[in-house]
């Protein structure tokens, strides 16, 4: 039995780290994309997404849960709105890395467990404990550090750690009660069909891309419907054989893989006030880790 509860662990973290990994490396594939604006590349995500969630269903004969969920008008209600969230996440992501600004949304998701802790205390009522306060103290305190260096509020990493925070929020209602791919056809179907017919009239006025660069980039349009299920669906299955401390340590991978992509490959300028900031957000980030892991140990 252990050993077979071991395979199923390191499957998981297998499955995590694949997840975790492609999101790390996501600046690289949208960052071809910068020919068509964000806005565009984002209302093709959700058409390409919905699709292959259609054609996936399909091939796992899986419409029942599709039924059976939209009867709910609350539950469907629920990954609608979630869908919304999602998509402005990466409205705001697509945003970042087609105008240079991958370490901020880095910062995002560095301050994601941040901003996860703040949505426990104000939506849950939880109480905070005292490695939280400390947690959240150096994080409000990179926020001032950053933003008196760039002379500006880090909008873009704040948006993105409040979207994915409110989404994680709406997901984690309807987990248990909706399968992984039906749960992510109804959240692209919440824009998609708004978002297909904006891309028809940029067609229509000589405004859209998808035709007029060529297959190749056609191609890597649509293909990021494949790129956004893939890593999600891998996340889904891994997350249910893994731990929570466990994901929450694997969870760092993204932001690390981008922050290096930002600095190392696209060279963004990284200032003595930001490389301060990113500190106290890496402090905080260990000091919420290492109370996770004291409290799995007492639970054990």
């Amino acid at each position: 039995m252990d050993t077979l509860a071991g395979r199923d662990e390191s499957r998981g973290l297998a499955l995590a780290l694949a997840a975790y990994g492609t999101w790390g490396v996501f600046p690289l594939y949208f960052h071809l994309l910068d020919a068509s604006g964000a806005v565009e590349i984002v209302a093709h995500r959700l058409v390409w997404t919905l699709l292959f969630c259609a054609v996936g269903l399909s091939v796992r004969r899986s419409w029942a849960g599709v039924r059976a969920t939209a009867a709910n008008a609350r539950l469907t209600g629920t990954l609608f709105g979630a869908g919304v969230l999602v998509s402005l996440n990466w409205l705001i992501y697509v945003y970042a890395v087609i105008s240079d600004h991958v370490v901020d949304a880095a910062l995002g998701y560095f301050m994601n467990p941040l901003v996860t802790v703040v949505l426990a205390l104000v939506v849950l009522r939880e109480r905070l404990r005292v490695a939280q306060v400390a947690a959240l103290a150096l994080g409000l305190a990179a926020v001032v550090v950053i933003a008196l260096g760039a002379g500006q509020v880090p909008w873009i990493g704040l948006g993105l750690a409040l979207s994915f925070g409110l989404y994680s929020l709406a997901k984690n209602r309807v987990a248990r009660r909706v399968a992984p791919l039906v749960g992510l056809g109804f959240e692209t179907a919440a824009l998609a069909p708004a978002s297909l017919v904006f891309l028809i009239v940029l067609g229509l006025t000589g405004h859209g891309t998808f035709t007029a660069l060529g297959p190749g980039y056609a191609l890597l349009l649509a293909g990021s419907g494949v790129a956004t299920a893939i890593p999600l669906l891998f996340f889904a299955a891994g997350a249910a054989r893994l731990s929570l401390v466990t994901l929450a340590l694997v969870q760092y991978i993204t932001p690390t893989v981008q922050f290096a992509i930002g600095v190392l490959v696209f060279h963004e300028r990284m200032p003595p006030a930001r490389w301060a900031g990113f500190v106290l957000v890496w402090v905080a980030l260990v000091v919420l880790t290492g109370d996770l892991v004291r409290r799995a140990r007492r639970g054990r």
